[in-house]
């Protein structure tokens, strides 16, 4: 699976109803590796919806599943609608301390004995290669040898695995809706925490990553051991390779003027960070 979260999904606006008037999202899954493996997601997608309605975590819910796209002509997955709109173009102090309060809630959702999935790392050996645009291949000859280490071990936690701005929505100054739960894991809260603050780096620049950082560390008010913190941020930013451009153009169609050298500039800055900070 990417590692970005960019999946081709179809969102029918709040224009599209059920036969019981309710406003509905549909989501398909037209394209490959994403269709292949569609009947896994969306059926994961659905049941972490169903369970996270007796929670206040805001989510759509869950209305009905064509696994085999028989239906609809795709694999698809019908929820509730939820108000509110993306907000990619800010990283404030007030919508940094939103986006940490709400992961905090997540990971503090108790699945009981219907734990999701174990946690899969993105940064696989395939990954660890020299990308062609690097400006300072030691930091990644760094990150792939810390990644040659054991796992740290860690306390598992209820993960989205794919938390970032990109899924969020936002109301009235407030998360409104946290959507594309088809990664939903269970392993470290970090790696949840390094997803959202590799993609606030690549979007809004290094220091925004590291403030959401501190925000999460600061209101989860956890300890956490530097070393293994440095592990996870390090596995995350190498699941962008071999090139963080393809998160970029999405970007570029919310109206953000990011180009793709750009993104993989503050790709390897973020990594340069993680290595000398954590």
């Amino acid at each position: 699976m990417a590692p970005h979260g960019w999946l081709d999904v179809h969102h029918a606006g709040p224009d599209t109803h059920g036969h019981d008037g309710e406003q509905a999202v549909l989501r398909l899954m037209t394209k490959e590796p994403w269709r292949r493996h569609a009947a896994g997601l969306l059926s994961r997608e659905a049941a972490v919806q169903q369970q996270l309605q007796r929670s206040s975590i805001p989510v759509p819910r869950s209305i009905a599943l064509d696994l085999s796209g028989e239906a609809v002509g795709a694999p698809a997955h019908l929820m509730s609608w939820l108000p509110g709109r993306l907000c990619l173009t800010s990283a404030t102090d007030s919508i940094l301390e939103a986006m940490a309060q709400v992961l905090v809630d997540i990971h503090q959702f108790t699945p009981g004995l219907d734990r999701p999935r174990q946690y899969q790392s993105w940064a696989t050996p395939g990954k660890r290669v020299m990308p062609p645009w690097a400006q300072r291949r030691q930091l990644w000859h760094r990150a792939f040898e810390l990644l040659e280490q054991p796992v740290p071990a860690y306390a598992g936690t209820f993960l989205h695995r794919d938390f970032h701005l990109g899924n969020l929505l936002w109301s009235q100054g407030r998360v409104s809706g946290v959507v594309d739960w088809v990664e939903t894991s269970w392993g470290p809260a970090a790696l949840d925490v390094a997803h959202a603050a590799t993609y606030l780096a690549m979007l809004h620049g290094v220091e925004a990553g590291a403030r959401f950082t501190i925000a999460y560390r600061r209101r989860a008010g956890a300890r956490h051991d530097e070393d293994e913190f440095r592990y996870w941020n390090v596995m995350d930013i190498v699941g962008y390779l071999p090139d963080p451009a393809k998160v970029a153009q999405p970007w570029r169609d919310s109206g953000l003027d990011i180009n793709d050298d750009l993104a993989r500039s503050r790709l390897e800055q973020r990594l340069e960070h993680v290595l000398r900070t954590h």
